[in-house]
């Protein structure tokens, strides 16, 4: 326990800064009756949920003003938390206030226009005294690209999202030298912007070409430490969303989320969307019934690149999106982080060994990764 200790006070000085007066909120959900997790899942969702629990522990006796949030587990990762979330970490007066004029039935069930989202805002923004300032999210479905989180980071709260964190990953991926990860992932960041076009390509068979004309990729570095921070622990990425209906080629997918898939599925990409699946491992049914939920679902939300060189875990993608060298593609969801698709759906795949060349818009080419290496 000392050494779990020890993870607990690096999170929450190292990463997330926490000072004198932070109101802090820890939470994390539970099985759902209806779910049917694999006995390896189910442990590892267990384990998480206990350690959420000790890590709100370990946050009221060191810090003080720490509340603990369960609830069942949404419907997927992008799906927004439930009001009782947003209770614990906005204050009843702004839940009351986005309930009166509408927004908050909204907002939860996605159907948000700009305008709400612009209302709410100044909602939140105007009461974000109430506000709790870190959010460390210990739940196994993600709430980054949801609502909840954009508000939480206008209002200045620094948000951590660990979905499908596996406790260990305190003593690997959690262990890596922060500074040199952020000036890695700093530097990546800036040559991925000097693209108008990326290309990628992996010894699977994955072909992908993504349109990046006007949108910003960002670096994930650990480091939330300043008011309305964000980002994924364990750390280290760049990332940006493609322009929408520019992507095109093959996706083939050698992992689920917590997996590696029987088989591999190749996914045929045109004009920024899934049309057609082939193979026959089970978790095409999955893909299938996102699909048949929205068509939003089918968008290529998301390239993003890992910096993180003590990140090695390929069956779970909270890390392994993390390596060094691999490239991850999301479906679904990108609405918070610079696309304009809005879904209950965000799902990413990694991808091993990629080569990824930067086009600028005078046509030079900029070799970033070559065969998992990389170059800048």
């Amino acid at each position: 326990m000392a050494d779990m200790n020890e993870a607990f006070r690096s999170l929450f000085t190292v990463n997330m800064g926490v000072r004198p007066g932070d109101r802090i909120v820890v939470f994390s959900d539970t099985i759902r009756d209806d779910e049917r997790p694999s006995p390896d899942d189910r442990e590892r969702r267990e384990r998480l949920f206990a350690v959420a629990v000790e890590a709100s522990r370990f946050a009221a006796a060191t810090y003080g003003d720490t509340r603990f949030e369960q609830f069942p587990a949404t419907s997927g990762s992008g799906a927004e938390p439930p009001e009782s979330l947003w209770r614990a970490l906005f204050g009843d007066a702004i839940v009351n206030s986005l309930a009166a004029t509408g927004l908050l039935k909204r907002l939860i069930a996605k159907e948000a226009s700009p305008d709400d989202l612009a209302a709410a805002k100044a909602i939140v923004v105007a009461g974000r005294e109430a506000v709790a300032g870190v959010v460390v999210a210990l739940a196994n479905n993600s709430t980054s690209h949801t609502g909840f989180r954009a508000l939480a980071n206008a209002a200045g709260t620094r948000y951590a999202s660990l979905p499908h964190f596996d406790p260990a990953m305190f003593f690997t991926s959690m262990q890596v030298d922060w500074p040199a990860l952020a000036d890695r992932t700093r530097l990546l960041a800036e040559a991925v912007n000097r693209a108008d076009e990326l290309m990628v390509s992996t010894p699977n068979g994955t072909q992908m070409r993504f349109g990046k004309q006007g949108r910003i990729a960002k670096g994930d570095d650990g480091l939330l430490t300043a008011p309305g921070s964000f980002g994924n622990l364990p750390a280290g990425e760049v990332y940006l969303a493609p322009v929408e209906g520019t992507a095109a080629g093959i996706m083939v997918l050698e992992y689920a989320p917590t997996r590696k898939l029987v088989t591999p599925l190749t996914l045929v990409v045109e004009h920024g969307d899934v049309v057609e699946i082939r193979g026959d491992e089970p978790y095409r049914e999955v893909l299938e019934r996102k699909f048949a939920e929205s068509p939003l679902n089918r968008n290529i939300a998301e390239l993003g690149i890992g910096t993180n060189d003590r990140a090695s875990r390929p069956d779970n993608i909270l890390e392994a999106e993390k390596i060094l060298g691999t490239i991850h593609i999301a479906l679904g969801d990108n609405a918070g982080f610079g696309g304009r698709v809005s879904t209950p759906f965000h799902e990413d795949y990694v991808f091993y060994k990629p080569t990824v060349t930067a086009m600028a818009a005078n046509g030079t080419h900029e070799l970033l990764i070559a065969d998992g290496a990389l170059l800048v």
